[in-house]
């Protein structure tokens, strides 16, 4: 069994866990949102540590002063990355997000490949790796984060920089005859073996990058394949590759779930939407989430089972992301003409099938949403995790919950067995799964939920970290 750790470490993403704003002439400072944030914050909030990224701001932003507020209540440092706007476009929007986020999504008709992106991504993870260097002191190991800086770890050895450096894949990696479509498919392999540990999500990626490095690069060697990692050689040294699924701190959010103020948004909002069960989807706006075959599934579902009719509603809410992106706008306006004619077709003057929010959900909200809500309907055509499934089992306090979760997202290979799985391409199943939540007894729904809710506490954030940081080679010789 993985001893607990306290050891403190240098995380390292592309963005720091803030979010930086200028009201008038007041500048403030908030802790961010989403699933890094969600998984690390906690950890670090007790360790310590140091936390390197971009800060997501103009540069006139008085970064030290802010970062020294933050500091203080949060027992972790920050320190940012300068990038020009120019660097922004062509490392982030258009090779990170616009040919790896897209090809290891397995969604290749969104993938763009631009020699220049590329070139500049390269020198962005070689700003990061600079920055490392400058300020590694007492932190036991450097822990990079995520696709967008997966050569941090050969420039640093480049730099003479010799502390372990482990590395976390959040999202899924993909097959061989699919990650060979890129242009620099060695030059990412090559930097990502300059790590010490890789962790990636699930068996099934993991599986994917060994095969890969054996396909593609003949100095590397298979040593040996165990159930929770693969140990790899290459350059001298020993690399093992593991698999750490990804979670949260379900004490904060069941406690969270059970306070006051969640529990009167939780019934008002549900007294707003009197006797009928909550459907519940939340998801950034992304392509790779399945919303538009969510909403066609329920659709069907309608179709197929008149006796929801006026007894069930999707809140579908969906937090603006890349709205400036052309294919994000595309799928903005997709899901508004879905939502007005599925609304148009089956709505009542008493009854919306459909209520669409877009915007973000405070943490008040959020929480009262999940608690609330007798079924969440979590498809994503493809995922690394999606906590969103977590969380929302983590809220479900009363064990009255039902998650049907797609088979493509990875956590379905931990909460597969008591959610109802489906594949989010294929709508008429979907709806069915969707009609047999609607109809499950509330014997087998706490039965389910309650099954769900141990898995997550058992295996929780602090789990991960644990088993992660234990897995660490702190002497590569």
């Amino acid at each position: 069994m993985t001893q607990k750790t306290d050891k403190r470490f240098i995380t390292v993403s592309n963005r720091l866990p803030v979010v930086i704003r200028r009201e008038e002439d007041e500048w403030t400072i908030a802790p961010g949102s989403g699933g890094l944030v969600t998984a690390l914050a906690p950890v670090m909030r007790k360790n310590g540590g140091l936390w390197i990224g971009w800060a997501g701001c103009d540069d006139d932003a008085p970064l030290e002063k802010l970062f020294g507020e933050f500091a203080g209540g949060q027992n972790y440092r920050l320190a940012a990355i300068p990038l020009s706007a120019e660097e922004i476009e062509l490392y982030y929007w258009n090779f990170a997000n616009g040919a790896l986020w897209p090809l290891f999504h397995d969604l290749l008709g969104h993938c763009n490949f631009d020699l220049k992106s590329w070139l500049t991504y390269d020198l962005v993870n070689q700003r990061f790796a600079a920055r490392v260097a400058e300020l590694h002191d007492q932190e036991e190991f450097v822990w990079v984060h995520d696709y967008q800086l997966m050569r941090v770890a050969l420039h640093l050895r480049a730099l003479g920089f010799r502390p372990p450096l482990a590395y976390f894949h959040h999202i899924p990696f993909p097959p061989f005859d699919l990650f060979r479509r890129l242009p620099w498919k060695e030059e990412i392999i090559r930097g990502l073996l300059e790590y010490d540990l890789l962790g990636f999500q699930t068996l099934h990626d993991r599986r994917n990058f060994v095969n890969t490095v054996a396909t593609m690069i003949p100095e590397a060697e298979v040593l040996t394949r165990q159930r929770h990692f693969t140990l790899l050689s290459y350059n001298q040294k020993m690399i093992k590759v593991g698999h750490y699924p990804i979670s949260i701190d379900f004490k904060e959010f069941d406690a969270m779930a059970r306070s006051r103020k969640v529990d009167e948004a939780a019934w008002l909002l549900h007294e707003n939407l009197q006797e009928r069960q909550l459907i519940l989807g939340i998801d950034r706006l992304d392509y790779t989430k399945g919303i538009p075959e969510r909403f066609l599934a329920f659709e069907r579902a309608l179709e197929k089972y008149p006796e929801m009719k006026r007894r069930v509603s999707l809140v579908q809410v969906v937090v603006p992301s890349r709205t400036l992106v052309p294919d994000y706008q595309d799928l903005k306006g997709v899901l508004d003409q879905l939502v007005g004619r599925i609304n148009g077709r089956f709505g009542e003057s008493c009854w919306q099938p459909i209520h669409y929010i877009f915007r973000s959900l405070d943490q008040v909200q959020l929480m009262a949403h999940y608690r609330t809500s007798e079924i969440a309907l979590i498809t994503p055509l493809r995922d690394g995790m999606n906590l969103v499934a977590k969380e929302y089992c983590a809220c479900s306090v009363e064990d009255n919950g039902v998650l049907i979760l797609s088979e493509l997202a990875g956590a379905a290979a931990e909460l597969g067995r008591f959610a109802i799985p489906v594949n989010p391409y294929d709508l008429e199943k979907t709806a069915d799964a969707i009609h047999r939540a609607f109809t499950m007894a509330p014997e087998e729904r706490r039965e389910r939920m309650r099954a769900l809710r141990n898995q997550i506490r058992r295996h929780d954030v602090h789990h991960w970290v644990n088993i992660f940081v234990g897995a660490m080679p702190l002497d590569n010789g």
